[in-house]
């Protein structure tokens, strides 16, 4: 069999099949959610990364709110980088040479193309944190992204503590547990993590240079283990579109139970 013949496309995934998925698990218009989602997890979906953006706008409408990580993450220190690492004796000629964090110019980092096609679109906004950044649309964007704190971005000040607030929803297309971001916010209520100095590039007084911020050395290994506990108690709403699984379910649910299971198995005693 020819590579031609095994990458044939045997079946296609439109814009209205995607709604309906997506309301069948209950995205609905003047939501607020925060989402995640894996093109490639899809199959062929026509338009791509672009029907994606449409459809959830189309469901939300402005009313509503879109909430996405942007996060630029290779935009740090190279001491630190682990994946691939960097030789010690190129250090300085990375620090030296790394551009300034710029919300519209910056490539994000293992974010996917759903993401990067939604932070450009019209009337999108982002934060201003330059590694862990967010872009919202809709109703409350400004109230999401305008105050994420430098230090503990994932922390109270922050896109996912006010998604809390305003007792949102989380949308995973293609993708588990792991990546929802919100549940960070467990890590911080729970002080579970070491606190870490990182170092991003940045716009100082208008000059480029590095700047150093806390942080907890954040890890969504554990977040598979909350999913147990909320199917249980009915708390997602899931299907499946052409070997996809979507799920949607509350934050609030979310991060109370992560925050539950961390103050009873993955307490940090040096910071409690």
């Amino acid at each position: 069999m020819s590579q031609k013949e095994t990458n044939k496309i045997e079946s296609v995934v439109s814009k209205e099949t995607l709604i309906k998925a997506l309301r069948y698990v209950g995205l609905g218009q003047n939501m607020n959610v925060e989402v995640h989602a894996s093109l490639s997890s899809l199959g062929y979906l026509t338009g791509g990364a672009r029907t994606v953006v449409d459809a959830l706008m189309e469901i939300i409408t402005e009313g509503g709110t879109i909430l996405m990580p942007t996060q630029t993450t290779d935009n740090t220190d190279p001491s630190t980088w682990v994946n691939p690492p960097a030789s010690p004796s190129v250090w300085d000629d990375i620090r030296d040479n790394m551009p300034a964090y710029n919300p519209e110019t910056s490539d994000l980092c293992c974010m996917g193309r759903v993401a990067e096609n939604f932070r450009h679109r019209p009337g999108v906004i982002s934060s201003n944190h330059p590694t862990t950044s967010f872009a919202a649309w809709g109703r409350y964007a400004r109230v999401l992204c305008n105050r994420q704190s430098l230090h503990f971005p994932l922390a109270e000040e922050s896109p996912v503590a006010r998604l809390y607030e305003l007792k949102g929803h989380v949308l995973l297309i293609g993708v588990d547990f792991t990546k929802a971001t919100c549940l960070h916010l467990a890590e911080y209520r729970t002080e579970c993590r070491p606190i870490i100095v990182q170092n991003a590039c940045t716009l100082i007084d208008g000059r480029r240079g590095w700047k150093k911020y806390l942080d907890l050395d954040i890890n969504s290994d554990d977040f598979e283990k909350i999913k147990p506990e909320m199917d249980r108690k009915n708390l997602i709403r899931e299907t499946v579109l052409n070997g996809c699984r979507i799920q949607l379910f509350p934050v609030n649910a979310a991060v109370d139970e992560a925050t539950a299971f961390f103050e009873k198995n993955v307490v940090y005693d040096l910071y409690r």
